[in-house]
């Protein structure tokens, strides 16, 4: 039986602490905490699959080509909106090489095969197709759309045309608008004369995940039993979605595999249509079927990151605190559901109103994208904060820790200002000239706490391998060395010397990847795993060197008594005492220890941005970014910066060139490729200093939280308020490109 015990732990940041006292079971390592001595934790460790990578080994989705395997593609509506009249998908078989076909009718039609058959926006898949070659396949796509008949209708494929009037509705006779209703009420404080009102509207554009590999799947059936080589960032939940999604197919007949994939950043939660498709047209044709997107279907039917109209007022009383706040938000989900704006979030705001809504668009729909809403709602309310210290009178680095109580960025605020050299900021809009330099400052937040729903298999051989396995995916951040890190400081070990397996879900339950949470919630089972099997190997060794198991412990490499030199073994030698087969061990991850063990409860983030305008181009040129990020415990340095590195990178890329563009008239999108939707390349990276802030926070047995997310919450913000500084105008549209840059100085005079 599992007996209780008390352990004491020393929670949280430099002098901040927090002393607590939490009721653990004895399987359950004690957590570490500020006083924890750690030999790999927290150190700079490469990944353990980087040769893998560099070297081409990693073999990807895209890489995987099986014998007798079939391509898939699919046929797609060229149009906004229209009523299939007619499609005839035989048509295909009269192409040689032609296997299967598949009719694709939407889920909202197959309920009453007899109603008309509605597509909602351009590229909707309506069928696909499975051939020998992609040749005969795009033959065959060709043949059908030749025959195919379509009524075609008006469309609102722009946010624009569906708010107005007399929009064509995307969705029958739903309104193409809809808002909820205000909660709260601040019209008495912010017409009472007695504060500084700032208004503003702000607007945030389409952003598409833009993934290196596209969406797709390779299905292989072996009798009633379905194998799907996968890019996704749920492999447990593309098995729950295809079991519920093919007849007769049940979880455990399905084995979904993905080794190494090529970025999600959120689009790749589920299976996809790609893979339920892949998965019918293999077990039609009686062979591997390979179903990837090519670029422009992944810009425009894999999802996206709404866009968002913000319009704000804003009250700041003589002491620069915010006594009220309005916003009403919405945005576009296209044909989906999802656009909101996380606004107002992490300051004090004294009383709030807060109005949300949505557009219908015929568009595709959008996906969760690196922490969805967030991005959006900071640009937006960090928009109207500089406004506010403008109104004010007031440094809004000043206004900003006026009215932001967290203790953690509370000493980024200061740590940050002096890292980008604050002081040197000029009064807004007082530089003259071509060249001007401005700073900007904004703040973030999020959760990344992780949840239970992991666990971890460990094995120790005789020979002293270890393996440590888990299904869950690998989305390129070093999940898999997380496997090794956390589980070498258990066992006493180097990463190095520690085998993982991750990405297959024939092994351990794994967490989705998404929110930030992979390694939060798979670290502490890892943990668990590898405490119990060190329990395990130190019985023998006591048994061993007859000495209590209590009285040993693993460290550099051997298992060795506390206080009896003498009383040592390498791990190695201690293994060979393991007589039956090996040791294993399953980890199980507990729920987090709620608000008692716990520091903090989610993470907090600054960052600064020192920017250089031509005002003559409009072109902003960001010259260093310096991110501070709370990180809870750091498992691996290198892997943590990385994280901050790319969150800036991206947020950059959305501040000031990503947008993509829907055509007016035909309702295509008309940058569906990467050499016309803009991201940022190496000639646009700035100088970016990472300033990771390791933190006992307690939660669970690893202190560990996650920082995907966070570190590209308030990059846009931090450049807009640089360009602010440095032109006394305000940007107030994402992507700050030339022409709103240039307006925006034409407009303020400058």
């Amino acid at each position: 039986m599992k007996k209780d015990r008390t352990v004491k732990l020393k929670l949280g940041y430099g002098k901040d602490v927090k002393e607590v006292e939490l009721e653990l079971p004895d399987d359950e390592p004690t957590p570490w905490d500020m006083n924890s001595k750690l030999e790999v934790i927290g150190k700079r460790h490469q990944k353990v699959d980087a040769v893998f990578k560099v070297t081409g080994q990693a073999k990807y989705t895209h890489d995987l080509n099986l014998p007798g395997m079939l391509f898939g593609g699919f046929v797609r509506c060229p149009h906004a909106k229209a009523k299939v009249v007619s499609l005839d998908l035989e048509k295909a078989k009269s192409i040689a090489g032609v296997k299967a076909i598949l009719p694709m009718r939407p889920r909202r039609n197959r309920r009453n095969p007899t109603a008309e058959w509605s597509v909602r926006y351009a590229g909707e898949p309506i069928g696909a197709i499975a051939a020998e070659s992609r040749q005969a396949l795009e033959a065959a796509i060709r043949a059908v759309l030749a025959t195919a008949k379509f009524d075609i209708l008006p469309h609102s494929a722009r946010a624009d045309q569906a708010m107005a009037e007399d929009a064509p509705a995307v969705h029958g006779n739903r309104p193409n608008v809809s808002r909820r209703p205000w909660r709260g009420d601040v019209t008495e404080a912010l017409e009472s004369g007695k504060l500084k009102v700032a208004e503003v509207t702000a607007r945030t554009q389409v952003q598409t995940h833009s993934c290196l590999e596209t969406h797709g799947s390779v299905a292989s059936w072996d009798g009633a039993h379905l194998t799907l080589y996968t890019s996704t960032q749920n492999t447990f939940g593309c098995r729950r979605q295809l079991a519920g999604s093919i007849k007769d197919l049940s979880e455990s007949q399905i084995t979904v595999i993905s080794e190494f994939m090529g970025g999600g950043f959120g689009s790749k939660f589920m299976a996809g249509y790609w893979s339920i498709a892949a998965a019918r047209l293999a077990k039609d044709a009686g062979a591997p079927v390979k179903m990837m997107l090519d670029r422009r279907e992944e810009q425009t039917d894999t999802g996206n990151r709404p866009d968002s109209i913000q319009e704000m007022k804003i009250g700041v009383d003589g002491d620069g605190k915010i006594q009220a706040f309005q916003v009403e938000n919405i945005g576009t989900p296209g044909i989906g559901r999802g656009a909101g704006v996380r606004n107002p979030m992490i300051y004090d705001f004294g009383k709030t109103a807060v109005r949300s809504g949505e557009i219908a668009t015929n568009a595709g729909g959008s996906q969760a994208f690196r922490a969805p809403g967030h991005p959006q709602g900071s640009f937006g309310l960090e928009t109207a904060i500089d406004l506010a210290a403008e109104k004010a009178g007031i440094d809004p680095l000043a206004l900003r820790m006026k009215n932001d109580a967290h203790v953690i960025r509370t000493l980024q605020y200061t740590d940050g200002a002096r890292r980008i050299g604050w002081s040197k900021r000029q009064k807004t809009g007082s530089q003259t000239g071509r060249y001007r330099v401005g700073y900007g400052v904004a703040a973030a937040r999020w959760g990344g706490m992780g949840s239970p729903r992991a666990e971890i298999k460990c094995r120790i051989a005789p020979d002293g391998s270890v393996q440590i396995r888990n299904g869950a995916q690998d989305l390129g951040v070093g999940t898999r060395t997380v496997l090794a890190i956390v589980a070498a400081e258990e066992l006493g070990l180097q990463p190095g010397d520690i085998t993982t397996f991750i990405g297959n879900t024939n092994d351990p339950r794994g967490p989705a990847s998404g929110g930030s949470t992979t390694a939060a919630s798979i670290s502490p089972a890892i943990r668990q795993a590898a405490f119990l099997a060190s329990a395990e190997l130190k019985d023998l060794v006591a048994a061993h060197l007859k000495c209590k198991a209590k009285d040993l412990v693993l460290a550099k490499g051997s298992v060795r008594h506390v206080k009896d030199a003498s009383k040592s073994m390498s791990f190695k030698d201690a293994c060979r005492l393991i007589r039956q087969g090996e040791i294993s061990t399953m980890g199980k991850r507990r729920r987090n220890y709620g608000s008692k063990g716990t520091y903090l409860n989610g993470v907090g983030g600054v960052q600064f941005a020192r920017c250089t305008v031509d005002c003559d181009f409009g072109i902003v040129k960001v010259d260093r970014i310096v991110a501070l990020q709370d990180c809870g415990k750091v498992i691996n340095a290198m892997t943590a910066e990385g994280q901050v590195f790319g969150g800036v990178i991206q947020g950059l890329s959305y501040a000031l060139f990503e947008d993509r563009v829907m055509d007016r008239h035909l309702g295509h999108c008309i940058n569906g490729d990467l050499e016309t939707y803009k991201i940022a390349g190496p000639d646009d990276m700035p100088e970016i200093d990472a300033v990771l802030y390791d933190i006992a926070n307690g939660g669970n047995n690893c202190s560990v939280v996650g920082i995907g997310e966070p570190t590209m919450i308030p990059t846009a913000a931090a450049i807009a308020g640089a360009v602010h500084n440095a032109t006394g105008v305000r940007v107030t549209a994402l992507p700050m490109t030339p022409d709103k840059v240039l307006e925006a100085l034409e407009e303020g005079g400058k």
